[in-house]
């Protein structure tokens, strides 16, 4: 099979790219290689996708015309679409590259998966989408018609978007609500990037919910299983025994979670011990369009391809301190 991977060269991007090309699966990755946050890192994660012969170009999913070239010429079998302005607080600031690269873009993508008949389609949601979610866990099938920021919303808008091509023309596509991934090579606006640099640099860190906040933190190792599983899933499988009344529609969402919400308070401190030295902590209220608590409820995917997340903070926490070292230092 020959995947076409958008956001090749970010973090989940990357690993994917890697990991499935090592598994016999022919791979092609774009990237438009923004600035949003450290280029140096987008191009040394290249290098490396380079140096394992993965087919890569550099373009913009607003650029319509050279990205349909580029599917002409390739001609995938499968698309899987990571590629997209990420953050919620970056929202508050830049809004309209949102609405450029999280709809717009998406629907250049939907509109060529169209045109070329292209057989599957795997997209990156995000938990974001739950907004507000008084339960417990989040459930697929939790409604989520209230996002409390942007960057929800737009990827609410892609979900909706995906099932109405799904519906209309017959592409097989799923939905990926990953919940707060992390590990090496992982992004720098992430809270524990922050956190690790600031540690090592003895400088205080802002601590949003005075550390009160839950987060679901998944390993990128096990974020990479999940994708890869739903993949290769026959779609009898993936696409059976849905409760909605749209069950004929080959589209369905799921959590890729760890299932094992952890109080920021602890996440830090399994930094401080993987890191060596006490955190500074500038204990700061909740931030506006945050929520208190994220928890996957990954039943649903576990009954689907047995999908079982392997790495605890305790293990995973180390892994990136250790990468975050041998990169910086």
């Amino acid at each position: 099979m020959k995947i076409l991977i958008t956001g090749a060269a970010g973090f989940i991007g990357f690993h994917l790219s890697r990991f499935l090309k090592n598994n016999n699966f022919e791979i092609f990755g774009i990237d438009n290689l923004n600035s949003y946050y450290d280029l140096d890192l987008k191009k040394y994660r290249l290098k490396l996708l380079k140096d394992d012969n993965i087919k890569f170009a550099t373009v913009d999913l607003n650029n319509f015309a050279k990205l349909r070239d580029i599917f002409l010429r390739e001609k995938p079998d499968c698309v899987i679409n990571l590629a997209a302005q990420a953050g919620v607080r970056f929202s508050l600031i830049e809004p309209f590259q949102y609405l450029e690269s999280n709809l717009i873009g998406f629907f250049h993508i939907l509109e060529i998966c169209k045109d070329m008949k292209i057989k599957k389609l795997l997209f990156a949601s995000s938990s974001s989408v739950y907004g507000k979610n008084s339960n417990y866990k989040f459930s697929e099938n939790n409604i989520t018609d209230e996002p409390l920021n942007l960057y929800a919303a737009s990827k609410k808008s892609n979900e909706l978007m995906a099932f109405s091509y799904a519906n209309l023309y017959n592409i097989s596509t799923i939905g990926l609500r990953f919940f707060t991934v992390y590990g090496p090579w992982g992004r720098p606006d992430m809270a524990y990037f922050k956190f690790t640099k600031n540690i090592f640099e003895e400088i205080p860190i802002d601590v949003y919910g005075e550390g009160n906040m839950y987060r679901d933190f998944t390993y990128i190792d096990d974020i990479v299983d999940g994708i890869s599983k739903l993949l290769q899933a026959p779609e009898e499988k993936i696409f059976s025994k849905q409760s909605n009344a749209n069950h004929n529609v080959s589209y369905r969402n799921f959590n890729i979670g760890n299932n094992k919400p952890i109080k920021l308070k602890h996440f830090i401190n399994v930094i401080e011990k993987a890191v060596g030295k006490n955190a500074k902590l500038n204990l700061m209220p909740i931030q506006k369009g945050d929520v208190i608590r994220t928890s996957a409820d990954i039943s649903l995917i576990q009954s689907v391809v047995s999908f079982k997340p392997k790495i605890s903070i305790e293990e995973g926490i180390p892994k990136f301190v250790n990468w975050y070292k041998n990169f910086y230092y």
